[in-house]
């Protein structure tokens, strides 16, 4: 019987995965321990399935990892989550530099502590010249942010006078976090959930979306392939029809 990833198409893998990693906190819940510790079996997941997407050729993996909002928990649970995060940096750098990936970070980072912000920048400078794929962080994140924060810097440029009055689409996606990153062509949610939770609303515009009932810290590589297969089964046409699509390929 073939495996899943044996029904994947190399040829045609999406080239950006983003992942709305979600479900820790119930995950925790169901094991009676406190949410913490469905955020840290996380880890074993974002391992997982970074290394998978290396493997399989993807070029760019997104992780939503810590919103704007999400500054509104518990006053425990984020000041766990911010070690985490900085325990995972330190831990799963030799996994990032083995596996050749660079690492990098979008979102609002000046209001993340200072020991957070230090080891993810360091993080981000020593992995900076690795080639095989490219995994980013969003932390501190969310698309409201970004977009009003690209649209002040685009009005203060227009003051200075760097750029003119008449704003096109190219000029725009310079003002994003994202604008050295490619949109995304699959986006993967987990634990049931179906909403974008204000992440990435711009780039979003033509991604294909996958839902699975699977809690993130039970998110494993089958898992992953099932979300690629999904995807690999859409014809994806951009406002065309699916003849004026075939006749193009």
């Amino acid at each position: 019987m073939d495996s899943l990833k044996d029904k994947i198409d190399l040829k045609n893998l999406p080239s950006h995965i983003a992942v709305i990693m979600d479900g820790n906190g119930r995950w925790a819940k169901q094991s009676g321990m406190p949410r913490l510790f469905g955020h840290k079996n996380g880890v074993t997941a974002v391992r997982e399935i970074t290394e998978t997407c290396a493997e399989l050729g993807v070029q760019y993996l997104t992780l939503y990892s810590f919103s704007t909002e999400n500054w509104n928990r518990p006053s425990l649970e984020v000041q766990g989550l911010m070690m985490l995060l900085v325990e995972t940096v330190h831990s799963e750098l030799k996994t990032l530099q083995n596996n050749n990936i660079r690492l990098m970070a979008i979102g609002d980072l000046s209001k993340l502590p200072q020991k957070t912000q230090e080891a993810l920048l360091d993080a981000i400078a020593l992995t900076r010249h690795n080639t095989r794929m490219t995994l980013v962080l969003a932390l501190n994140y969310s698309a409201r942010w970004e977009i009003l924060h690209a649209v002040n810097h685009i009005i203060n440029d227009t003051k200075l006078g760097l750029i003119s009055s008449e704003i096109n689409e190219n000029q725009f996606v310079k003002y994003l976090t994202t604008a050295d990153i490619p949109d995304p062509e699959l986006l993967i949610r987990t634990s049931g959930e179906y909403r974008i939770s204000n992440f990435l609303l711009y780039q979003l515009a033509y991604t294909d979306l996958h839902f699975t009932p699977v809690l993130w810290p039970d998110f494993r590589k089958n898992h992953l392939y099932e979300a690629v297969i999904d995807f690999q089964s859409r014809e994806r046409r951009f406002g065309k029809t699916s003849e004026q699509v075939s006749t193009s390929k």
